[in-house]
């Protein structure tokens, strides 16, 4: 299957659970080849919108397609790799085991050489790919879950908090390895609370605050709008004012 159309479309997605709105009328689409970054409180309702994008929750209202498939088609995913917030693999497996379980979800077989070598790019010693994965700290986890995240080669990337457990070495590495998917062709769409990173590499950003859509745009044109240097500052500013009504919208 080759991608067409735009990698994500998402169209008036509403959620909620009980009485408490997650998602409001969220609509905004990718552009192939960008690296755009969602950010949010703790509990704004970033995951569970990609949630929805990967069909694991179901949206109240609204829809989704990705390359023009409605997400809640299996073809919609044939063309994303995925890596959860609450990354788990399996601790009886040895690294290369899971990352040869995850490629052949795709039909793919391992490339223990280019395993190797995202591994050195990603900051993490190739020799530990044969050690079991209960032997690893919460960053090596981490880091081997990016490596099968990024060696399915799929053309749209989503990755729920990414940088989670990195240090900053391997925070600089892993931004390395996403430029260098962008620069492939690849789209990447993923949430941080790491918001310097988030300014650093993302072409545009989108702000969920009180279950709507705040802020669609660049970090450089955010900023200025809060007379803030800082994208963490400028979104504190933000998110006070659309508490109040005020929102910022840019295209």
């Amino acid at each position: 299957m080759e991608p067409s159309s735009s990698p994500l479309v998402i169209d008036a997605i509403y959620k909620s659970y009980g009485a408490h709105q997650v998602l409001q009328d969220i609509s905004f689409s990718l552009k192939p080849g960008e690296i755009f970054g969602l950010i949010g409180l703790n509990g704004a309702g970033k995951t569970t919108l990609i949630k929805i994008l990967l069909d694991l929750a179901n949206a109240d209202r609204g829809q989704a397609r990705i390359f023009g498939e409605p997400c809640d088609r299996v073809k919609a995913r044939e063309l994303v790799s995925y890596l959860p917030e609450k990354f788990s693999p399996s601790r009886y497996l040895k690294g290369f085991e899971h990352l040869a379980l995850a490629l052949s979800y795709y039909g793919k077989k391992l490339d223990m050489d280019k395993a190797r070598q995202l591994a050195v790019n990603l900051d993490l010693d190739p020799n530990v790919l044969s050690r079991k994965v209960g032997s690893y700290s919460k960053g090596m986890g981490q880091k081997l879950g990016l490596i099968g995240a990024f060696m399915v080669d799929q053309p749209f990337m989503i990755l729920d908090e990414p940088m989670s457990g990195l240090d900053p070495r391997a925070r600089i590495k892993l931004k390395d390895t996403m430029l260098a998917a962008k620069a492939a062709g690849k789209t990447l769409f993923f949430s941080s609370h790491i918001l310097s990173d988030i300014d650093e590499i993302c072409d545009r950003i989108g702000i969920i605050h009180d279950s709507k859509l705040v802020y669609l745009g660049t970090a450089a044109e955010f900023k200025p709008t809060f007379k803030e240097e800082s994208l963490e500052r400028a979104f504190l500013k933000a998110i006070g004012e659309s508490a109040t009504g005020v929102t910022r919208n840019a295209a």
